[in-house]
């Protein structure tokens, strides 16, 4: 099968959504497929020189990023013409709402190509700049219906938000309901791990993760001043965060600034850095404000941690309170540092969680999400 991804970032790019996309490519090369990704030339932060090339068997096209709005919106045109000019058995486009999905739902819809659309659930408002609301509010009653009404099957990553799909277009035989995936890796054990001795932590110490995007709609600030009223009482938890700075990395410095237990560490794309650092940890904190379904959720269960996060769109529907962890509402400092304190305080029931987790870990394994989805693009060439 020859299989086009669109997406607004990929590789070199730390994105959840450039996370799914490569997962997804780089399994089907294996399987035999031959695989195009198509994305915009920016990295979020550059624009990248190389426009084409084979990342592990992959074809990545890099189209002309022509601007970005309110931060999040890219705008490159050129894939109307480099889809044009290739034919494939499926088109499979990435996150609702954006002037590329239109392209190549329009490209599919001329060409007679099927096509397949995956939300990643854009829905919730907070946080968007006044340009970001104005473009929500022109492009989805226009671009993103009609992108619906091109779309073969739409994917939603939660059942959060189906309620949103029909209310702009998306009838209800289209939607399959596909969750993001994590790694293997994370569920195999990391001999030797020397996380904690790189970082001075002792092994009889506690350690509290935040690993995301340094972005205010993921509030890792939130929990640096829970952090900051945990250590007025102790002295043997630390506090660790990572991730790439969008806008957040500044206000956690702050915060943070002379508590020599508390470590913002450089983002990474490393897996098995990755695997280290979840199985150093004790618990995993996610205070977002929004989320879609983030990757973390199923990487910290795969890893055996609890987990503490914010009942936000996705994450109840995948997170079950107390089998999973604690869920506390967004900018509760006091709460956030009361269960992170329950979880910390009682072996038990950390051990209990730790269990859970990494059982339900085993329904969301890459490989198992990749075959749901090919079985999607099968489906949608009959």
């Amino acid at each position: 099968m020859k299989i086009a991804l669109v997406t607004a970032f990929y590789t070199p790019a730390i994105c959840g959504v450039k996370q799914v996309v490569e997962e997804l490519a780089e399994r089907y090369v294996k399987q035999g497929h031959e695989v195009h990704v198509y994305c915009s030339d920016s990295d979020k932060y550059n624009t990248l020189r190389l426009k084409e090339e084979k990342i592990n068997g992959v074809y990545v096209h890099r189209c002309h990023n022509w601007f970005t709005i309110a931060n999040f919106a890219t705008f490159w045109p050129s894939i109307l013409w480099k889809l044009w000019k290739e034919d494939f058995d499926v088109i499979h486009t990435h996150v609702s709402g954006h002037s590329y999905v239109f392209f190549a739902a329009l490209i599919a819809k001329l060409k007679g190509i099927p096509h397949a659309h995956t939300t990643h659930c854009p829905w919730t408002e907070g946080y968007r700049s006044l340009l970001g609301r104005i473009m929500v509010a022109l492009t989805y009653p226009t671009l993103l219906r009609l992108s619906f009404k091109w779309s073969d099957k739409i994917i939603a990553i939660t059942p959060w938000e189906l309620k949103f799909i029909e209310k702009y277009g998306g009838t209800k035989d289209k939607i399959k309901v596909i969750p993001n995936g994590m790694d293997k890796i994370l569920l195999k054990h990391i001999k030797n791990n020397d996380f904690r001795k790189n970082l001075k932590i002792r092994e009889t110490d506690k350690v509290v993760l935040f690993f995301g995007r340094l972005n205010p709609t993921k509030a890792p600030d939130k929990l640096a001043l829970a952090g900051k009223e945990i250590l007025k009482e102790r002295e043997d938890i630390y506090f660790i965060f990572r991730g790439p700075d969008e806008g957040a990395k500044q206000k956690v410095e702050e915060i943070i600034k002379g508590e020599k237990n508390m470590i913002l560490l450089d983002p990474t794309r490393d897996k098995k850095e990755i695997a280290k650092m979840y199985q150093a940890a004790d618990v995993y904190v996610l205070p977002s404000y929004r989320e879609g379904l983030p990757l973390t959720l199923f990487e910290a269960m795969a890893s055996g941690l609890p987990i503490i996060a914010t009942p936000v769109n996705g994450v109840p529907y995948e997170m079950i309170e107390p089998d999973n962890g604690f869920l506390v509402h967004y900018g509760d400092v006091n709460a956030l540092k009361e269960k992170i304190l329950i979880i910390l305080n009682d072996k038990n029931l950390s051990e209990k969680i730790s269990k859970n987790n990494r059982k339900r870990a085993q329904d969301y394994d890459w490989d198992k999400i990749a075959e749901r989805t090919l079985k999607v693009y099968i489906e949608v060439q009959k």
